[in-house]
């Protein structure tokens, strides 16, 4: 697996930038990381990237957003799309925006050049886990990430999740689903 020679970081973690650029200049790999969206799209006039690293939350940014016009710019980039919330729906919206494949956070070094090689599309489906958690784990899981994505914000997360914050409250004040 071989990951591109020139890379631009586009995330709002300076700590992970600059231990990820480390990686992957140990690896040979040209780096830039930048933080947000204007200083990244300033970025592609002096440095032109083989492959974008580009995550979803930048501060007051929307990695999503960004895709177009990252394509626009540069269009002989692979852009991965990159989020420590990965759903479905967010791998699906990035892939449509022109986004190259998507890779859920944390990963390890190989799991990165391994998404700039085959799109999701063309990569071999994930092996299903031995032990799947159940549908009401899931939920109580996806209930939590949603939570987390609003800033602990009970009410946003009850308009983001369509249902009454008191419920939603309800909900949150039972224990997390056990799993036998």
């Amino acid at each position: 697996m071989s990951l591109p020679a020139r890379m631009l970081l586009i995330d709002d973690d300076l700590a992970f930038c600059q231990v990820l650029a480390r990686l992957l200049q140990r690896r040979g790999v040209e780096v830039q990381a930048r933080h947000d969206a204007a200083s990244a799209l300033a970025a592609l006039d002096e440095f032109a990237p083989e492959g974008i690293l580009l995550d979803l939350k930048l501060g007051a940014d929307n990695g999503l957003l960004l895709i177009r016009a990252l394509r626009e710019r540069c269009p002989q980039a692979r852009i991965v799309l990159a989020t420590g919330y990965a759903s479905i729906a967010t791998a699906v919206d990035a892939m449509r925006r022109g986004a190259w494949n998507y890779l859920p956070k944390p990963f390890d070094i190989e799991a990165l050049a391994q998404s700039f090689e085959s799109p999701a599309a063309e990569a071999p489906p994930p092996e299903p886990p031995l032990d799947p958690p159940s549908l009401r784990r899931q939920g109580w899981e996806h209930v939590q990430r949603v939570l987390a994505e609003c800033g602990g914000n009970v009410s946003a997360a009850a308009r983001v999740l369509g249902v009454d914050r008191r419920t939603l409250q309800r909900r949150l004040a039972k224990r997390p689903v056990r799993e036998r």
